[in-house]
């Protein structure tokens, strides 16, 4: 799931200096995340969207999947990432990338266990239209 450094930080760069933001179309966010667009437009059949996203301490993005990939790059804090056999499939401290797979077969859940923010930068890329994330249910583990 990682993806090269460089490769994702210079399309967030391209986005975020191209594009103006534009508005939203998302799902709400789960408990205490908030998100914050900062770019967005459309090619196509594709929106391409930039969005800083906070999970404070102790919270998570809740279970879900995207309709296209994601590229994100962790800004501040730790993100652990579970897939759904409940296992850790990741853990991305300040400076690392992360690639997410699209489709209802790669469910998931964002946590931040640690004691600070975590602030990620995250470029979608998703049909034209779809939501940010489509909400899915618990698959069975111990926590949310």
């Amino acid at each position: 799931m990682r993806n090269s450094a460089r490769t994702t930080l210079a399309a967030l760069t391209l986005l975020a200096t191209t594009f103006v933001g534009g508005t939203a179309h998302a799902t709400p966010p789960g408990p205490g995340v908030t998100a914050k667009i900062i770019a967005q437009t459309t090619v196509g059949d594709t929106d391409y969207t930039v969005r800083e996203i906070t999970v404070p301490a102790g919270q998570s993005t809740g279970w879900h999947y995207h309709d296209g990939p994601l590229y994100g790059v962790v800004k501040q804090g730790t993100l652990s990432h579970f897939d759904s056999t409940c296992a850790s499939d990741g853990v991305y401290r300040t400076g690392s990338t992360i690639v997410e797979p699209s489709g209802s077969d790669h469910v998931h859940i964002g946590r931040n266990l640690g004691s600070t923010p975590l602030v990620l930068d995250v470029l979608y890329v998703l049909p034209h239209g779809a939501p940010f994330s489509e909400d899915a249910p618990n698959p069975g583990c111990s926590f949310q």
